[in-house]
């Protein structure tokens, strides 16, 4: 029998044993403008930025309703990414 293919996405599924569910912290998460950033995509939520900008880092430049613009280096250029909360993870 061939393998079912699952689509472009099914790459970001995640067991919800082995890593636990998103709690109400990480959908209320609150950064303030500077602040430095690393792209997550987690399945599921709105607001996912396009995979290929996975574990890229950027800066806060500001807010669009309820989510972040964030601004990443692609090559030489300066791209702006609109994100929910829950996609971003704080860089110490």
């Amino acid at each position: 029998m061939v393998k079912r293919s699952r689509g472009a996405l099914s790459t970001f599924t995640r067991k919800l044993k082995s890593k636990g569910r998103i709690g109400t912290t990480g959908i209320f998460k609150q950064f303030r403008e500077g602040d430095r950033v690393v792209i997550n995509v987690k399945p599921g939520h709105p607001g996912m930025p396009h995979p290929r900008y996975r574990g890229r880092h950027g800066v806060i430049v500001g807010e669009q309703g309820g989510s972040y613009v964030v601004e990443i280096k692609d090559g030489n250029m300066l791209k702006r990414l609109i994100s929910r909360p829950v996609h971003l993870d704080a860089v110490q």
